[in-house]
């Protein structure tokens, strides 16, 4: 566990879903869900130290994007100095509810996966709503496009109903164990 990290969770506890990062038998369930097949375009909202960040990289071809969206200031500027020889990746300091207006930015009109660690159990609704729509409206209308998160409740399923097929998977692996749920833009 990093002090960055511990930090930004003290700082900001409602935005960062846990003290510690995720362990290695979640980024493998979570990686599960990623066609990485051929060049994807994926967003990662909160990847935080990118323990995630670093899986999909290790699978993602040449010729992929990945965008970090990360709201905390110090963490945000890990990842750009982590990953800052990587092509593939970019780093904003910017609200996950930016998804749209950071996709508009890049002249992308859809991606292909995105993934989230942002503990949507404790965002208001007035937030969680709006967000998931943007999330959905992201997405390609395409049979490998997903919308994976990893929570420790899977209350957000009662929030992405417009999603018509999702997988869920619970991981004790983990501290604390968590769900992994990826949400199908097609049936």
């Amino acid at each position: 566990m990093s002090l960055l990290f511990l930090k930004s969770f003290f700082k900001r506890p409602h935005q960062v879903a846990s003290v510690i990062p995720s362990f290695p038998m979640l980024v493998e369930r979570v990686a599960r869900h990623f066609d990485f097949s051929e060049p994807r375009r994926i967003i990662e909202l909160g990847p935080g130290e990118g323990v995630h960040t670093r899986a999909l990289l290790e699978r993602l071809p040449a010729g992929s994007s990945l965008l970090l969206i990360e709201i905390d200031a110090d963490l945000a500027a890990h990842l750009k100095a982590a990953f800052a020889d990587d092509e593939r990746v970019e780093v904003v300091q910017a609200e996950a509810n930016e998804l749209a207006a950071e996709m508009q930015k890049r002249g992308w009109e859809h991606c292909d996966y995105v993934l989230s660690g942002i503990p949507f159990s404790i965002l208001p609704a007035d937030k969680k709503k709006p967000l998931i729509e943007s999330i959905y409206a992201a997405l390609k209308p395409e049979a490998h496009s997903a919308f994976v998160i990893y929570q420790v409740t899977p209350e957000l399923r009662d929030h992405a109903a417009m999603f018509p097929r999702h997988e869920s998977k619970y991981c004790l692996w983990n501290l604390p164990p968590m769900f992994v749920i990826a949400f199908f833009k097609t049936p």
